[in-house]
């Protein structure tokens, strides 16, 4: 089940704007959003420093637009936001870096996965994690938050502005190749 932290959301972006309490406020969101939008991170990129690097940005991305948060959203569904972009952003130029030319080839996460010294998961698992990998970013992303965040559609919706049918699609589609991946 996704983490919910125990705040009050709306005293808490009261606090952030304003300039007295903004540094205390910004130290108790890292605090109860950091881990959770880590693994978001994380599960697409595979790879423990790039997931902290993705999250120190941002988090430094979300201090230096705090004054632009109108509260239409949830702030834990904008740092969400936030994180997503910074790590599609990040793959992105991970795969100019690695010469990829094909439209959704990750292979590349297939090494991060194998090499990274904090994966303590059995063959299964590393497995699984690399057939999730294969995915296209979009299945990725919406099975990842689907699977493991047991996130609802509405919020994956809020999150990748993409409608719900197009998510429950992308779910379905993404259960399928893994299902024929792991079975082959």
């Amino acid at each position: 089940m996704a983490y919910t932290p125990p705040i009050d959301e709306k005293q808490l972006v009261e606090d952030l704007q304003n300039p007295k309490t903004a540094r205390t406020a910004f130290d108790t969101m890292m605090r109860a959003y950091g881990e959770p939008v880590y693994w978001q991170i994380r599960k697409m990129v595979a790879s423990h420093e790039d997931a902290n690097d993705l999250l120190q940005n941002c988090f430094m991305k979300a201090w230096s637009n705090l004054q632009n948060f109108r509260g239409d959203a949830k702030l834990s569904t904008w740092l969400y936001k936030i994180a997503v972009n910074e790590t599609l952003n990040f793959l992105n130029k991970e795969r100019q870096r690695n010469g990829v030319k094909e439209e959704g080839d990750d292979s590349f996460l297939l090494a991060n996965i194998e090499s990274d010294e904090y994966f303590d998961g059995d063959r299964l698992q590393a497995d699984f994690q690399k057939a999730i990998a294969t995915l296209p970013e979009k299945q990725r992303l919406v099975f990842n938050m689907r699977y493991y965040d047991d996130m609802k559609y509405e919020r994956i919706s809020e999150i990748l502005g993409t409608s719900v049918g197009a998510l429950k699609a992308s779910y379905h589609h993404a259960v399928k190749k893994l299902t024929a991946l792991l079975e082959s």
